[in-house]
């Protein structure tokens, strides 16, 4: 898969329930390899691995390129090696709003305690229903990107945001 990814993120608030309307969940860990100019990363979900690159953010971090290969887990598992230290590990959750599906991911280790919301989109303007656990947006706020979580995680920030988010 290649191609613009547009997508917009939110925190969820603490005390909403996402998993009871969840249609699916599966756990993810993904690492980092050194790069500069473009994001590469190893995930392995649940039984399948894919290596991904994405360019720089455009327009607010709102779009951005990406592409996608699926790899073997061996494969996976050897490249984990190349990446960066602190690996991110949580849990994400699928839940159906309108005609678009929101990724609730629940983080674990040094960024136990976050839990963000995606949805994609298939353009910048393109509306969507929010679910009601959804709260403050963070689209394009670089603390929020996965590959920052790595380097400076949530447990140094987490102080920082309303309380509906700690």
């Amino acid at each position: 898969m290649s191609g613009i990814e547009i997508e917009r993120k939110f925190l969820v608030h603490k005390d909403r329930d996402f998993k009871s309307v969840a249609y699916s969940s599966s756990r993810i860990r993904q690492g980092y390899i050194p790069t500069t100019g473009a994001t590469v990363r190893v995930r392995v979900r649940d039984d399948k691995a894919y290596l991904t690159i994405k360019g720089p953010s455009q327009n607010g971090g709102l779009s951005r390129y990406e592409f996608e290969k699926e790899i073997t887990l061996d494969e996976a598992e050897n490249l984990f090696q190349l990446c960066e230290p602190e690996i991110i590990d949580k849990t994400r959750y699928l839940v159906k709003s309108g005609t678009h599906t929101f990724e609730v991911d629940e983080f674990y280790g040094n960024n136990e305690g976050l839990i963000m919301a995606e949805v994609e989109l298939n353009s910048e303007d393109e509306p969507f229903v929010c679910p009601d656990f959804i709260g403050m947006e963070v689209t394009g706020d670089h603390r929020f990107y996965n590959r920052q979580l790595r380097r400076k995680p949530f447990i140094l920030f987490r102080g920082t945001l309303p309380k509906e988010y700690r």
